[in-house]
């Protein structure tokens, strides 16, 4: 091993970063033989030799001047003519308009100076790039097909609520009554959008087409509740019913997910008081769902379309953020005022009453507390707020659902409200 080491030692590092140069030059040159390979020859601008050619010649012209580049810049001015002349015959004979092939020799000439003066990790991730991008065009193509109009508004609005306005905001606290920074409020809304945003990334581009359990993970990530409500109606339509409680309980098995990653990022010192409810609470309606999957086998109805699905929303819309922005202000005074009159006592009642609303608004505020509230108080109140969403949910389920499942939902749900009582309970003694 050392004689390898010192035999390579001695070869020159020119000569290793010409052989470099050379290697990525014929390998994207192979690339586009490879993907011309059923074009007429003389159609093409070039490919294994002509781009290793091209690598070549780049390297020359630096190698010549690096400190200066002007023999560099004058050949890349040569080459770019060259390829605007070529382009310009390509359209005026041939009708053609692609462009890949001619960007791609321009970035293989410049290989030899990110070779000298770029980490390698970098050229390499640059060269694979170059390899995936010119090889997935219709695959971009048939990708490019799944946005609507709006897709790329919906992206902006995402960017422009992470990365723009959050950085602007003051963290000092808004008042004595609203304990908590407009930065901290945001950046509130920044985490619950981002998780939500991926779930509709998630179900719109990957799966489309999900299936029943598959729609119910997805959608718990966005929200248990409407998931709940979505897949009840739906289960007067489905063949059958059992898949419908297991993708109920799935949804809820991702709002604990969702809950302890917002938990994480906010306060980790309740996550780790969490975690060993949530693991239970996971465990628990994970096996729930296992079993009526698997073991509980209603009544088969004649088969209909069970892969047909209410859209999920677009998470981003301006009035849902409107109204998180309105509940998590509201539980922000509430929670601090009945605190402060009524102690744990009233933070626990209170924590049971939200549970009909929007529970993250209310769990985040308990997340980012600034009201000198102990943790273990804290990490009761998320208890009791999921426990009585969970009581919530059952309620829709047998509201909105099919009588099939409702034996089905009281069971499930029931055992999830008993672990969250008795979690409770434990933790406050």
């Amino acid at each position: 091993m050392k004689a390898t080491t010192d035999i390579l030692n001695l070869i020159p590092p020119d000569i290793v970063k010409f052989i470099l140069v050379t290697l990525f030059s014929l390998l994207i040159g192979l690339e586009q033989r490879r993907r011309h390979i059923e074009d007429e020859t003389e159609s093409l601008f070039g490919t294994d030799r002509t781009f290793t050619l091209i690598g070549i010649l780049g390297y020359i012209l630096y190698i010549i001047s690096p400190q200066n580049l002007t023999p560099f810049l004058g050949g890349g001015f040569v080459i770019a003519a060259w390829l605007a002349v070529y382009y310009y015959q390509k359209i005026q004979i041939k009708k053609k308009f692609g462009f890949t092939s001619l960007v791609t020799a321009v970035i293989t000439y410049c290989f030899a100076p990110l070779i000298y003066t770029q980490p390698d990790w970098l050229v390499i991730l640059i060269i694979v790039i170059v390899l995936v991008i010119t090889e997935i065009k219709e695959t971009l193509f048939e990708f490019s097909k799944k946005f609507d109009n709006q897709e790329f508004i919906t992206l902006a609005k995402f960017l422009v609520i992470a990365w723009v306005i959050l950085p602007l905001l003051p963290d000092t606290p808004i008042s004595a009554e609203i304990n908590i920074s407009p930065y901290k409020f945001w950046l509130a809304i920044v985490a619950v959008s981002c998780i939500s945003y991926f779930s509709y990334l998630l179900k719109k581009f990957i799966f489309p087409d999900s299936g029943l359990i598959l729609t119910g993970i997805l959608g718990g990530m966005y929200s248990s509740t409407a998931t709940t409500i979505i897949l009840a109606r739906k289960s007067k339509n489905m063949p059958e019913s059992n898949k419908v409680s297991a993708a109920i309980l799935l949804a809820t098995t991702m709002m604990y997910l969702r809950i302890f990653l917002l938990a994480l990022f906010f306060n980790q010192e309740i996550a780790l008081k969490l975690l060993p409810s949530f693991v239970v609470f996971i465990i628990a309606s994970s096996l729930l769902a296992f079993y009526f999957l698997k073991f509980q086998q209603t009544k088969q109805r004649q088969k209909v379309d069970s892969h047909t699905f209410e859209p999920t929303n677009n998470p981003l819309e301006f009035k849902t953020a409107l109204v998180f922005a309105a509940l998590f202000i509201f539980f922000g005074i509430i929670t601090g005022f009945i605190n402060k009159m009524y102690g744990t006592g009233g933070l626990n009642v209170l924590s049971f009453i939200v549970g009909v609303t929007d529970i993250d608004p209310f769990i985040l505020n308990l997340f980012q507390s600034k009201w000198n509230i102990d943790s273990t108080a804290l990490v009761m109140a998320v208890l009791n707020a999921i426990t009585s969403n969970n009581l919530l949910k059952m309620i829709y389920g047998l509201s909105f659902g099919d009588k099939l499942i409702h034996r089905q939902l009281i069971i499930g749900f029931g055992i999830l409200i008993f672990l969250g009582l008795i979690l409770s309970f434990a933790i406050h003694f």
